[in-house]
């Protein structure tokens, strides 16, 4: 019997060109898709359209102070359904898995090669608002059927205060080289990291502001606790604690979760989390970009402030330039690496329809310890 053919490896984005316009529905994604004048103005004018009216600010402040509320709805009724797998992550951040060789998670690069999908013409729809590369999909995760664990930020911030992190005591203090994933939702990240990165110094810690993400996660077959801690933290609480301490981390990872705070507080965010970067450690991100199709796709009334707003279900959206994340970065003391649009042109050959949808990746270095 014929040895099975090796997956090609996932090429990283900007590698596929649409140069000949007959060839468009040929494949479901093009890459680095130029913009004409009158496509640019077209998308100010509708952001236009949909920012001239702003929510009330009690409004406003009802979805702040409920945020945990909608997050926690939203995986209630979505579980692990909503996201696939992010395993094009390890084509685009090879740091999460320095050791891999590219024949790993053969399986997982159908999805975004050249032979891409004839069964997920639904790339780029949305739902609610809700607009992502990543479409609903069938239950990847086969999550225990059990009563969830109880995960509370009161008794995460218990279990904390019992460690003592100057003794070096506290999950994965032992492991060479850690990550955490902020946002981690029902661990569509977390779990292929810990599937494709044998490291056995690897210790990877996750959060998410949502109970319920945190339980899905807990709860998952694949959840293994010398190799991952899942807790719930609420990065806007500069006295929520983090299971470890400072200079610990080697990757921070940032993916869509940045954009769905309330921008006033990104500031304070992204230096908490630079704090607990090693000299020589990374935050790795890819987030929303101005005029993303989701952005262009809100409806009057749902704009709260310039570039951001607010999802039919309650959840909220921040939609970045290159330059806003490099001051956030820069000012919280982290070199540039990386910052990249990706304009990507995708394509519903099924309906014959065309979204072009806009993300940032960033990876930004915090500088590596003097020489004495």
């Amino acid at each position: 019997m014929a040895a099975p053919k090796e997956a090609p490896e996932r090429r990283p984005f900007g590698r596929r060109f649409l140069t000949d316009p007959a060839r468009l529905f040929q494949h479901n994604a093009w890459d680095n898709v130029e913009w004409s004048e009158e496509q640019e103005a077209s998308a100010r004018s509708r952001v236009q359209e949909n920012s001239s009216q702003l929510l009330p600010q009690d409004k406003q402040e009802e979805y702040e102070v409920n945020a945990k509320r909608y997050w926690d709805d939203f995986y209630k009724i979505h579980e692990n359904g909503f996201f696939k797998d992010r395993h094009w992550l390890f084509t685009e951040f090879p740091e999460l898995a320095p050791n891999r060789k590219p024949s790993q998670n053969g399986d997982s690069v159908h999805e975004f090669t050249n032979k891409e999908e004839s069964n997920n013409e639904g790339l780029g729809s949305c739902e609610n608002g809700h607009c992502s590369l990543e479409t609903r999909a069938e239950n990847q995760l086969n999550l225990i059927k059990s009563t969830p664990q109880i995960c509370t930020e009161e008794l995460a911030t218990q279990k904390h205060s019992e460690l003592n992190q100057s003794d070096g005591d506290y999950p994965g203090s032992s492991a060479s080289y850690r990550i955490l994933e902020v946002g981690c939702g029902a661990g569509n990240t977390v779990f292929p990291i810990l599937q494709t990165n044998n490291d056995p110094g690897l210790f990877v810690y996750c959060c998410d502001f949502s109970t319920v993400a945190v339980d899905l996660v807990q709860n998952n077959v694949e959840y293994d606790s010398s190799r991952c801690f899942a807790f719930v933290h609420d990065l806007c609480n500069d006295q929520s604690p983090f299971p470890m301490p400072d200079e610990s981390l080697d990757v921070v990872i940032l993916i869509f979760v940045l954009s769905a705070i309330l921008p006033e507080k990104m500031q304070c965010i992204v230096n908490r989390l630079s704090r607990l970067l090693k000299p020589g450690g990374m935050i790795l991100l890819r987030d929303y970009g101005r005029y993303d199709l989701a952005q262009l796709r809100f409806k009057k009334g749902q704009c709260l402030s310039d570039n951001f707003y607010v999802r039919g279900d309650g959840t909220r959206v921040y939609f970045f330039t290159q330059d806003e994340l490099d001051d956030l970065f820069t000012k919280a003391g982290l070199e540039k690496m990386q910052n990249l649009v990706d304009r990507r042109l995708q394509v519903n050959r099924g309906k014959q329809m065309t979204m072009y949808r806009v993300w940032i990746q960033c990876k930004y270095c915090k500088p590596a310890a003097p020489q004495l």
